[in-house]
């Protein structure tokens, strides 16, 4: 519980960054609600991209022989909170079954074979629960759009930098996991760049005309990340790591080029907006 406690608050202090043996990798905060006291409890979990707007987590309670606490509250309650980085939403919690629980233990097993080695300790199947995301809105963030808008170009670099390391270290094989991890980091990032398109950037333009040209060469920028980011899907199909590390590599390039000119052109003004 202390090691909990001292997770969750350099998680909350530092934007989702902490040391430890959950150094560089994907940490969540989950908020269940007490099946019998009906209290908040948050954990710290690793987790599983799995889609745009829902996320994996796995009970192994570090191979012990009793499914965590965490999971017996989301089982009486699903309904939970979820901290990711700056960002905080609602989920429903929805346990795994069957074939679909089967396969998703696969894949984490393929790109981490600690699941496989919890799992024989603990004598039992160890539960894969989903997260996904209530649709009621964008995540809640920081205040003011400026913030946000750092604050989701720094979630995409954390992701593709993690996505680099883990083909790096893939072998000659592209694992199944690792699949999911780039095409939900292409989704969300095809996601973000729409949403700029289509509602940020025609606000920017009325209320600043003269913004008319660097908004047009930004959303030249949209269209050779697209381009890029179908090249590292037709990587993927290919099932080649080497490959697939230059795309991701040419990706990366493009789009940290990207986000830094879009920060230096916008984020003075975007606070003066009403959105």
């Amino acid at each position: 519980m202390d090691f909990n406690k001292q997770v969750i608050e350099e998680f909350r202090a530092n934007g989702g960054r902490v040391g430890g043996p959950f150094e560089g990798g994907r940490l969540l905060l989950l908020t269940t609600t007490g099946a019998r006291s009906g209290a908040p409890h948050t954990t710290p979990l690793g987790y599983l991209p799995d889609g745009v707007g829902r996320v994996l987590v796995i009970g192994s309670a570090g191979g012990a022989p009793r499914n965590p606490a965490w999971y017996h509250n989301l089982v009486a309650n699903p309904r939970v909170m979820v901290e990711s980085g700056v960002f905080a939403y609602e989920a429903e919690a929805v346990v795994l079954e069957g074939d679909e629980r089967d396969r998703a233990f696969a894949r984490a097993a393929e790109a981490d074979p600690g699941w496989a080695e919890y799992e024989e300790k603990s004598g039992r199947t160890l539960p894969v629960v989903a997260l996904v995301q209530v649709a009621a809105g964008p995540p809640s963030g920081p205040r003011s759009p400026s913030a946000m808008l750092v604050a989701v170009h720094d979630a995409f670099r954390g992701e593709l930098e993690l996505i680099r390391r883990e083909v790096a270290a893939s072998g000659p094989a592209v694992g199944a996991q690792l699949r999911v991890n780039c095409l939900t980091m292409c989704q969300g990032l095809g996601h973000h760049h729409m949403g700029e398109d289509q509602q940020m950037f025609p606000l920017l333009e009325r209320e600043h005309p003269e913004l008319a040209p660097a908004l047009a060469r930004l959303r030249d920028e949209h269209e050779v990340v697209a381009e890029l980011l179908d090249e590292l899907r037709r990587a993927l199909d290919s099932g080649d790591s080497a490959s697939l590390l230059a795309e991701v590599e040419r990706l990366t390039a493009a789009l940290e080029a990207h986000l830094d000119h879009e920060e230096e052109r916008l984020l003075p003004l975007l606070d003066a907006l009403v959105f």
